[in-house]
């Protein structure tokens, strides 16, 4: 008789210690995917959390994917002021310092608002871009400094058009002093 008292004892504990850890690992495994949900970002925050002074786009290419990838964001995206702002600095660390001193900051804030509100105004999205290959990038010295020429194709797409509009962009870069290859102008390709 104390021996099934003893058995059932243990079956007992060993049936509560199941349940136990099977609840734990239901609560851990509820716990992850509730963080994995939570930590989701935006395209605009993905584009704010980049380090480009630890891991600046090392080719006129990968910089020219960056300024598209945050063009996107601008047209495409919906943010707060504070993230417009967090943008535009972002974009301005891929411009060429002479492109910068060109405007001051109220001026490019004031006409980068007007671009985006004139491109929503009017229904247009970034549907896709289009970076020259790699293989088809001018290098050339001017003035003692590096420089690159590129094309970049912007397809835009109007809301209710099933067609899309190609905007072709011819963008110089000059590498930096510390060989950081900046965007110095672009201009629309006819």
């Amino acid at each position: 008789m104390n021996k099934s008292r003893t058995i059932k004892i243990v079956a007992v504990v060993l049936i509560l210690a199941v349940a136990v850890l099977g609840y734990y690992y239901y609560l851990s495994n509820q716990a992850k995917k509730e963080t994995e949900e939570a930590v989701v970002a935006t395209a605009v925050q993905n584009i704010l959390l980049k380090d480009w002074e630890r891991s600046y786009p090392p080719t006129p290419k990968e910089v020219l994917k960056c300024y598209s990838e945050i063009t996107e964001c601008f047209y495409n995206e919906e943010y707060t002021e504070e993230e417009l702002e967090a943008l535009a600095l972002k974009i301005q660390e891929l411009y060429d310092d002479e492109l910068i001193a060109n405007k001051t900051q109220e001026e490019y804030m004031e006409d980068l608002r007007s671009d985006i509100a004139e491109m929503k105004d009017n229904n247009y999205t970034i549907y896709s871009y289009e970076i020259s290959a790699s293989t088809d990038v001018d290098y050339y010295t001017e003035n003692g400094y590096s420089c690159a020429r590129m094309y970049c194709t912007f397809n835009l797409k109007q809301t209710g058009s099933s067609g899309v509009t190609a905007s072709m962009e011819q963008f110089v870069l000059r590498q930096d002093e510390d060989g950081h290859w900046k965007i110095l102008g672009w201009e629309l390709v006819e």
